[in-house]
């Protein structure tokens, strides 16, 4: 049944992905431009909503997506080689995303509370990190080097 509709869940899967990532790269920008404001004024108000929102309605519903259709593909009799490097290589760096994903909830809520300790040095540092995870993950996923 899973082989029938791999290239189905395959699909499906970047798809979510994409959505993932975007919020994944866009959220800690948000947290960038949050840090030049004062808390409790108009804009930190308006940037806690769109945190908010991105996370709540984008990244996380996206996140889940992805784990579903990649558990399924994973599922999928032949897709994988338990015995590969790549594979290893990938859900390593999947583990170090999901951990930021959860590193940038708890950044939220901090922003949420006006209680944000982080510069906007480090959210700029930060928003390099999915990137570094996405380029390693996509080339273990297609050169599949090891």
């Amino acid at each position: 049944m899973l082989t029938a509709l791999y290239p189905w869940i395959k699909s499906l899967h970047i798809i979510s992905m994409v959505a993932w990532m975007a919020g994944m790269f866009y959220l800690p920008r948000l947290y960038v431009y949050h840090c030049g404001t004062k808390p409790g004024s108009t804009d930190s108000e308006r940037f806690k909503t769109m945190e908010y929102r991105l996370l709540r309605q984008i990244i996380n519903p996206a996140m889940i997506a992805t784990f579903v259709f990649g558990i399924l593909l994973v599922l999928t009799p032949g897709v994988i080689d338990w015995s590969a490097g790549w594979w290893w290589a990938k859900l390593a760096c999947l583990f170090l995303m999901t951990g930021f994903h959860g590193a940038m909830s708890k950044w939220r809520r901090e922003f949420m509370e006006d209680r944000n300790t982080k510069s906007e040095r480090f959210y700029r540092i930060a928003n390099e990190v999915p990137t570094i995870l996405l380029m390693v993950i996509v080339v273990m996923v297609i050169a599949r080097p090891f």
